[in-house]
């Protein structure tokens, strides 16, 4: 099957270069021609322009979408549909608003025009391991990617499905994220933990290798955990700063329009705003606090 592949940063390098090893032709578009270069010397055949993509796929075309969510994939789907026709599909892998997949494929519906959104996990080590996708559109288009979705999913047989609708396979993914960011977050408390308990000089990277097998917390991010403790276990020359994708955000503004509590999420989302806070002027308004009530000492800058 050939494809069109628009975004080829390092995720959408991977999964055209996991499409290529799995007997698919791509035609890959990229602003950056050097990364066009690079995965034409793996066989992907290089386009230099949308209308020259569209040019090198047959009707019925396919083309994937793998650029950061917001206005450019707007602008994307936008500047495609102007080019395709009818019975033309449009995937979008990357980490858009589900609301906004719903409202685009209902806009292509009426040019017959096809659109499916995927979501996409497996980041980096998707390459290698294989890629999780949750899937939202019509039962014909899922059918019809069902070999692209084989060949980048970890195998033909799991780790893909169609969730529903327009808009369900990046519903699923954002709270999947949501819970990857609760996830991450009890992992580093408990970390913490172990790190302040100086007495028992605790390697940390040996606990998380015996938490690996066996263990009811075992996981691939704990997985991921353990490398990282590995090569740095005291986390020297990273910044206690985390950024956020804007999954969890969506997510705990959807547990509050539907009225499902998701205290764990939601203070998981807080503590990375937290992270990025320099100068909180809530720690300091709580130290004088203390200091109006009980007299407790403030430490000054």
């Amino acid at each position: 099957m050939r494809i069109g592949m628009i975004g080829l940063g390092r995720m959408g390098a991977n999964m055209t270069r996991r499409l290529l090893g799995g007997g698919h032709e791509v035609v890959a578009l990229d602003r950056d021609p050097e990364a066009v270069k690079s995965v034409a010397a793996a066989g992907a055949l290089p386009a230099q322009s949308l209308d020259d993509l569209i040019r090198q796929l047959p009707a019925p075309r396919a083309v994937w979408i793998m650029v950061p969510s917001g206005a450019i994939t707007e602008q994307t789907i936008d500047s495609l549909a102007a080019l395709l026709g009818a019975n033309d599909l449009i995937l979008d892998g990357g980490n858009s608003y589900y609301k906004d997949s719903m409202r685009r494929a209902a806009s292509l519906a009426k040019r017959g025009i096809d659109f499916m959104d995927v979501g996409t996990s497996g980041g980096i080590w998707g390459l290698k391991e294989g890629y999780s996708l949750m899937f939202g559109g019509t039962p014909a288009a899922a059918k019809r990617m069902e070999p692209v979705f084989k060949t980048l999913a970890p195998a033909a047989d799991r780790g893909w499905a169609h969730v529903g609708p327009s808009g369900a396979g990046h519903f699923t993914k954002m709270v999947h994220n949501g819970i990857e960011y609760a996830m991450m977050q009890a992992y580093a408390e408990g970390f913490d933990l172990l790190q302040h308990k100086t007495e028992f000089k605790l390697d940390l990277a040996q606990i998380a290798e015996v938490w690996q097998s066996g263990s009811v917390v075992r996981s691939w991010l704990l997985d991921l955990t353990a490398a990282a403790l590995a090569q740095n276990p005291t986390m020297q020359g990273i910044a206690p700063y985390v950024e956020d994708s804007g999954e969890g955000r969506w997510t705990a503004i959807e547990g509050i329009e539907l009225g499902v509590a998701l205290p764990t999420i939601s203070l998981s989302l807080f503590n990375r705003f937290r992270s990025r806070d320099k100068d909180s002027f809530a720690d300091k308004l709580l130290a004088a606090m203390r200091n109006q009530f009980g007299g407790h000492a403030v430490k000054r800058d």
